[in-house]
């Protein structure tokens, strides 16, 4: 049975939807285009969201989920990837986490799995990794919407649509 991981797997979906929507809107320049202050630009948030991604559910059930391989710092350095490099990356991220999911089933969400040391259950593992998703998607949407300005293109109700007219 996939109740669960099927509510799961499509919340990810959504998420990655959203990011890519914003993708969509956006330039070159504005992917890379460095934050105010020490905060990302949306190639460094895409960068870290993959590599995570990549880390966690690379062998999930096998091993722990920060893999000796990852340099999770060299994520944060500031570098200008064209559009293509940065949808490849972004990409490997999520056909890995892709794969395992459609792997579980939800017997797994009792299993436990490793991330830094700690033991964890996959459903707690899975809903981590899902809000660690989600609180980057939201990054990566917002600063678009601020980078577009007037022209960005809400990605569901914009304001004053669901005032009944």
């Amino acid at each position: 049975m996939r109740t669960f991981m099927e509510s799961i797997e499509a919340e990810y979906r959504r998420y990655r939807s959203l990011a890519e929507m914003t993708f969509d809107q956006l330039t070159d320049e504005q992917l890379i285009a460095p934050a105010p202050g020490a905060a990302s630009s949306i190639a460094t948030i895409a960068r870290h969201l993959a590599g995570n991604l990549r880390s966690r559910f690379t062998d999930f059930l096998a091993t722990d989920g920060e893999k000796p391989w990852r340099d999770r710092e060299s994520e944060f350095e500031v570098r200008k990837p064209g559009r293509a490099e940065l949808l490849e990356d972004w990409s490997s991220g999520w056909e890995v986490l892709t794969s395992t999911l459609g792997s579980l089933a939800d017997a797994n969400l009792v299993d436990t799995v490793t991330i830094r040391g700690e033991e964890l259950s996959v459903i707690r593992a899975l809903h981590r990794s899902l809000a660690h998703t989600a609180y980057h998607v939201g990054q990566i949407v917002d600063r678009g919407k601020e980078l577009q300005g007037e022209a960005w293109e809400y990605l569901s109700i914009p304001p004053g649509g669901s005032i009944d007219v």
